[in-house]
Formats: structure tokens, C-alpha cells, sequence
């Protein structure tokens, strides 16, 4: 009997590694929650992971809390003040695959004619 992970097994073992070893250290205003490695804290590469609040995708990652998880700075985003330049913007979560998905002018999906080629342009055709 072959034993094979589904998404039920694998959010069970997730809660199970974050109830065992994990050390809460934050939410983000998506309600994300952050964890780290309890058993390695303060040393030179922890395990830092992330609880989505609904479906997991990494897109919904704030910048700030994407710049810890991924080691590139050891402190903690403040939920109330997180830091935030003037010309970042708000979230957006990817949209590829939805109806509100970006259309360039021109694209088929949008209905739109394409604006014509310059005229020095000659199509290659085989012999």
C-alpha cells in the first residue's frame, strides 16, 4: 500500500511540525501567521515558515514579511507601522488565470486590434 500526501495529510503534518517545533513570531495585516524553528533560533540559518490564512499562495506575501522569510533581514515587521516606502504600493494578488488577468492592447483576449506593423517588416516564408 502505497502512502501518498494529499492536501489533508500534508496541512495535518504542517500543523503538527508548527505545534511541535514552531515558535510564533508574527501576523501580517492578511492575517498570515510566521514561524520559526524554536529548536534553532539565534543561529546562523534557521527554519522560518509561513501559515497562509486562506489559500496558500506566495504571492500574498507582504514585501516586508518576504524579506524575513527568506533571511534577508533577522527583524520582525511591526503589523501596526510595518515598513513601507512612499512609492511602494498596495498588495495586489496575481491575478494570471482570472478574468481581471493583465491584457495587453492588441490581445485576442481583449478584442482589440493590433496596431499595424511598420512597413519594412517582411515575413519569412520556406522555398
Amino acid at each position: 500500500m502505497a502512502f501518498s500526501f494529499n492536501e489533508w495529510s500534508m496541512r495535518s503534518l504542517l500543523k503538527w511540525k508548527t505545534w511541535r517545533r514552531g515558535e510564533y513570531v508574527g501576523e501580517d495585516n492578511l492575517g498570515n501567521l510566521y514561524y520559526r524553528d524554536r529548536r534553532l533560533a539565534g543561529t546562523k540559518r534557521e527554519r522560518r515558515w509561513i501559515v497562509y490564512k486562506g489559500e496558500s499562495e506566495a504571492s500574498l506575501v507582504p514585501p516586508e514579511w518576504h524579506g524575513w522569510l527568506h533571511h534577508q533581514t533577522n527583524e520582525f515587521p511591526d503589523k501596526e507601522n510595518p515598513y513601507r516606502r512612499s512609492w511602494q504600493v498596495a498588495h495586489e494578488p496575481n491575478m494570471t488565470g482570472t478574468l481581471a488577468a493583465y491584457r495587453p492592447a492588441g490581445s485576442v483576449l481583449k478584442g482589440g486590434d493590433r496596431a499595424p506593423s511598420s512597413g519594412d517588416y517582411e515575413p519569412w516564408t520556406p522555398e
